[in-house]
């Protein structure tokens, strides 16, 4: 990409981004819209537009919220998850900004202004262009400048180690604030058993789990509800959902009706066959009534046997007080691994409760296989990928599809396509792959979403890291090299010493990609708009049906997090080797606080609590980050024959030192709840049976089933796939 396309990039993504900044403003302002710009606010009962945000015609003014909202205020909208996902954002922008302010004003000075490899290394095809003179690639090998250039790698990993010990101890604060609550939370009263042996000859499961813990815990156990296989009343309770949901949106097609038309109105009808559209044409009203009829029979039917006749070998029990709940939860039950393993449980609406039966060595056995096919997935993935970072540049597109010559030659087409096609095609390719890393998580027996979540986000980040950084760098360099490779195949080590600056340049409009027609849609929220008000004019009929089409979601934290993890890899790989990319490093996490800030507090509904278990797995893989930047520098300060290469060697030892220090200074906290923690007093004694009952999935919870049953079985109860 020549300078000319790269200034084109920017500008035009920068344009993009004002232009849909500008649209928000407009939008968000407009009554008819306020359930897409400010959802959060609307279902927490607050007026949408509270301190003026909406009524101003200042495109500003979102700022100025951001900037001003405070943690608590995030945390009181979004939860702590929310939270520190900006302490996240703003530690990593504390680095690339205390790194900027050193190494930009030194080392871009000294790459430019060395005139030797100005005058050796330039070709007839301009291997050097702009961009390039102003990185590590255009000093002299074994030149007294890079001195610079280490001493820069030591200053870069210092701030890190400084801001990641940092964020650690608030984030431990933080979750230590959140469970010392006063509120009652039925989580902290709750501990989640599996691995439970066969009962006794003459015992149930729930007289098992009972005696058990009676005897371990006589003061402050209250009961348990033993996990059973509830997949056939899940599937009646979801068709009578489905059918109350079709029946008023029926009536009130007819209420509709009496206004539209006729006084007496038009009766809805539907075919009773595949999808409605084949099968017997029959009145609607009647004919879902009659299906609410028939399913409330079949369930209350299907809720007596699961109750008594589906029990598995899994059981969340509850205890009257949140330390010996916590207590419980980190202590060993029994002499074997395999059995009466305990844990804290999750929030109820996070349990994956098809997960919680299966026993210890089928879990052991799931997770290798699921990292066996991640690691296949990794290794052959980095081939379309690498064809695909290969085959989209423009002069590759040329010698394959010969025939788009005559258009892509036209200058202001040539331009855009070099400025956008690899980064677009590179995020699209990206995209199909996080829902599948995701299934193959909860195909590990992970028992709860927020850990299933965390685990999908650690394998997209090595995804990302070996696909992305390493699969585009080194494939596009082999493919466009492989004939200087077949004549010298000795001359792969320098090839890639010399692209490795050049890539800077996809990298630097990638990112820039990312931030600014990214956040840009992020704030505009086009396509959830245009989709809300196409659902609200042609499909929408009730006040459910209308909830369910402008209710956001949550932050996605499982998806961004890896993604944002990916920019600060190439960032720091590349900070030292073309420090200018850290400008744009640091205007992506600082537009993406600010913007993410303002759909934290307005948008985005969270759908689970973990309060910061999130952490640990971020800070493990910003460690990681840092290695593999300091194994990039140690490599390519080898192949620049710098004599004092081996000085790099000492970094990537302490981080690895720093991230053991900190695993066992902090992460006992983020695995089992303190003692210290738990102990705080609680506004009121909690409701026991109310705790108890949270955790009660919707299908057995139907009015009608007898309470006495339900005391001696129920305590038996789970949840199917589809609540997953």
């Amino acid at each position: 990409m020549d300078f000319a396309s790269f200034l084109t990039s920017l500008a035009t993504s920068f344009i993009l981004f004002v232009v849909l900044m500008l649209l928000f403003t407009w939008l968000s302002r407009k009554p008819g819209n306020k359930e897409v710009y400010y959802p959060n606010r609307i279902l927490r009962g607050l007026d949408p537009w509270e301190g003026g945000s909406g009524r101003t015609r200042n495109p500003f003014s979102w700022i100025r919220e951001a900037l001003s909202s405070s943690e608590h205020d995030v945390i009181a909208m979004s939860g702590v998850d929310t939270a520190v996902y900006f302490v996240f954002l703003s530690t990593v922008l504390g680095i690339l900004v205390l790194s900027g302010v050193v190494l930009l004003p030194v080392l871009l000075p000294l790459a430019a202004t060395d005139n030797v490899m100005k005058s050796s290394n330039v070709t007839s095809k301009g291997t050097f262009n702009d961009l390039d003179k102003l990185s590590m690639g255009h000093i002299e090998e074994k030149s007294l400048r890079l001195w610079a250039f280490l001493i820069a790698a030591y200053w870069v990993s210092f701030v890190a180690y400084y801001l990641l010990w940092k964020a650690y101890n608030h984030v431990s604060d933080l979750r230590a604030a959140a469970l010392m609550s006063p509120e009652v939370r039925p989580e902290q009263f709750t501990i989640l058993v599996r691995d439970i042996p066969p009962p006794p000859e003459g015992q149930t499961r729930k007289e098992q789990v009972d005696s058990y813990f009676k005897a371990i815990y006589p003061d402050t156990y209250y009961k348990s509800m033993v996990v059973t296989n509830n997949k056939k009343v899940n599937k009646i309770w979801e068709d009578l959902e489905g059918y109350k949901k079709k029946l008023a949106h029926a009536e009130a097609v007819y209420a509709e009706s009496k206004k539209t038309g006729k006084p007496e109105g038009t009766k809805p009808t539907n075919k009773t066959g595949f999808l409605g559209l084949l099968g017997e044409k029959v009145d609607s009203i009647e004919y879902y009534n009659q299906k609410i009829n028939e399913s409330v029979s079949k369930l209350e039917a299907e809720q007596k046997v699961t109750l008594g006749e589906k029990q598995q070998a899994s059981a969340l029990v509850f205890f009257t007080s949140r330390v010996a709940a916590a207590s419980a939860a980190q202590s060993p039950h029994a002499r074997l691994v395999d059995t009466w393993t305990v844990m804290d449980a999750p929030e109820a609406r996070q349990l994956i409760w098809p997960n919680l039966p299966k026993n210890f060595y089928e879990r052991q056995i799931r997770q290798i296989l699921v990292y066996v096919i991640v690691a296949l997935t990794i290794l052959f993935y980095m081939i379309p990928i690498g064809l695909v970072s290969a085959v989209t540049t423009l002069a590759n597109l040329k010698k394959i599809l010969p025939f788009i010559k005559p258009i892509v030659n036209i200058v202001a087409i040539k331009t855009v396509l070099e400025a956008y096609l690899p980064q677009i095609a590179l995020i699209i390719f990206l995209a199909l792959l996080p829902k599948f890393l995701l299934f193959l998580s909860k195909e590990e027996g992970i028992p709860s979403e927020s850990h299933a979540q965390r685990a999908a986000s650690g394998k997209f980040f090595y995804f990302s890291v070996f696909n992305v950084f390493i699969g585009v760098t080194v494939g596009g360099t082999l493919f466009d090299s492989l004939k200087d490779i077949e004549k010298d195949p000795n001359s792969v080590v320098d090839i890639l010493a010399t692209s490795l600056p050049a890539n800077a340049t996809f990298f630097l409009t990638f990112v820039a990609l990312k931030f600014f027609v990214g956040y840009g849609l992020e704030l505009s929220r086009l396509v959830p708009l245009i989709i809300y008000h196409l659902k609200r004019k042609y499909l929408c009929k009730t006040e459910d049906e209308l909830k369910a089409a402008w209710t956001p979601g949550d932050l996605g934290l499982a998806t961004r997090v890896p993604s944002d993890l990916l920019v600060i890899t190439v960032v720091l790989c590349y900070s030292i080797i073309a420090p200018i990319i850290i400008p744009f490093g640091a205007l992506y996490f600082a537009i993406g606080w600010l913007v993410l800030r303002n759909q934290a507090i307005k948008v985005y509904v969270p759908s689970y609590e973990s309060y910061g278990k999130m952490w640990p797995h971020i800070h493990t893989r910003l460690v990681a980050a840092l290695v593999l930047f300091q194994v990039t520098m140690f490599g390519y300060f080898g192949i620049k024959k710098f004599y004092y290469t081996p000085l790099i060697i000492p970094l990537p030892i302490l981080s690895l030192i720093f991230a053991f220090i900190c695993s066992k200074k902090f992460y006992r906290f983020f695995q089992a709840t303190a003692l210290e923690v738990a102990c705080r007093e609680l506004k009121e004694t909690p409701n026991m049976e109310q705790v108890f009952r949270s955790y009660i999935p919707p299908s057995l919870n139907a009015e009608k089933v007898d309470e006495d049953q339900f005391e001696d079985a129920a305590s038996q109860v789970s949840r199917s796939q589809s609540f997953v």
